[in-house]
């Protein structure tokens, strides 16, 4: 397993070998990386450091929860109720998923985001879509630009969909088969681990643990990894801006290096790698389904000097025709109704194509739809100036 940040080709095909011969030029800034583009600097106001307190998180261990120890299962609904009601974010160890095959992944990851640029532009992500490449999503941000690349995937939890590996194939073609299968596998394993959270959250709430299982049973969800690159000037950039996720609920694993960092009670922590646990968050579409009861966790990224960071992050989604919509007996704990109904694409079309998501976007979202301009396709809103 290598977790290490080198290039891991030794499985890898002759021709992928020859394609990463290609002169590789980072896409932020050039060849003197100690000039930072203007588009990249953050204002003062956003300065971030990588010296900060760690957040204290409660570790669920979900062999436990899952074996029903009466016991385990109350401490443990009690631990994530009282962090997802203060920040949103808790970790899961003993999770079920093979780390040896999230070794893999990783060694995926390093290959790809070492390749050329135009390597990974063949996937490149057109304005508006939520799957393939960008770096620093170019074309549809201005300013405020986020140090990092990404490469988004569809995973769709029918069975028998092999999306991310045809979207791999149909794109970066036929030398990169092993990356397909790598993510295909590796969304199959978190979409698993997904319905054990949300019946973790179920019960946290005081509501069946079946509810939100079968809600989250067609998911049409999101895996996305995530490269930031080392920096000279990391004090003045982010890696990712603060922010909440507009999904439902985010699995994230890291790499050894740090770079997580999270917000509660308007103060900011650290959130120090673990590769053999998942971090958990949980998104504004969640926060809808719990009338408002959890929080959508706070976080950004930062950057350094030294190690370049990689993550991947599974954003559980529901499937596009589910109404999202709290439960009764959730708004009876916690009067009165406070968001509409909607469908997550309805969201996910506002922050990819009208509005930059941030730390309130779930009201700006409930503004949107109230005013009815969901159903304009003509109109836009802004994120508020940084």
């Amino acid at each position: 397993m290598a977790l290490n940040g080198k290039v891991a080709t030794e499985s890898a095909p002759s021709n992928l070998n020859e394609e990463m011969k290609g002169e590789y030029r980072p896409p932020f800034g050039g060849s003197d990386e100690s000039k930072v583009p203007e588009d990249f600097i953050w204002s003062e106001k956003f300065e971030a450091s990588e010296l900060l307190p760690v957040l204290d998180v409660p570790t669920i261990d979900l062999e436990k929860f899952m074996s029903g120890d009466k016991s385990y299962v109350e401490e443990a609904t009690r631990l994530v109720d009282e962090a997802c009601r203060q920040h949103g974010i808790f970790f899961v160890v003993n999770h079920g998923v093979d780390i040896e095959m999230m070794g893999r992944v990783h060694d995926c990851m390093n290959e790809f985001f070492t390749m050329p640029l135009d390597v990974k532009q063949r996937a490149k992500r057109k304005v508006g879509e939520s799957y393939g490449y960008t770096n620093s999503f170019f074309g549809r941000f201005a300013s405020n630009l986020p140090w990092k690349e990404t490469f988004s995937l569809r995973c769709v939890a029918a069975q028998n969909s092999s999306a991310a590996h045809d979207y791999v194939l149909d794109t970066l073609g036929s030398s990169f088969s092993h990356h397909g299968k790598a993510y295909q596998e590796c969304g199959i394993a978190l979409n698993e681990l997904g319905t054990k959270i949300v019946e973790l959250l179920g019960l946290s709430l005081g509501i069946s643990r079946e509810y939100f299982k079968n809600f989250y049973k067609d998911n049409d969800s999101i895996l996305r990894l995530n490269y930031y690159p080392t920096c000279d000037k990391p004090e003045v950039v982010l890696g990712t801006g603060p922010h909440t996720d507009p999904t439902s609920v985010t699995i994230l694993h890291q790499d050894p290096v740090s770079g997580l960092q999270v917000c509660s009670n308007d103060q900011w922590y650290s959130i120090p790698p673990n590769p053999e646990a998942f971090v958990i968050n949980i998104g504004d579409t969640f926060t809808s389904l719990t009338n408002g009861i959890y929080k959508g966790c706070i976080h950004r990224a930062v950057v350094n000097s030294m190690n370049a960071r990689k993550s991947l992050a599974f954003f559980l989604c529901p499937s596009h025709d589910k109404v999202v919509r709290a439960p009764e007996e959730l708004v009876e704990k916690s009067p009165p109704r406070k968001y509409p109904d909607y469908k997550w694409p309805m969201l996910l079309e506002m922050t990819q194509k009208r509005y930059r998501p941030a730390c309130n976007t779930l009201e700006a979202f409930k503004t949107w739809v109230q005013e009815g301009k969901a159903l304009d396709t003509g109109s836009t809103i802004t994120a508020p100036s940084a």
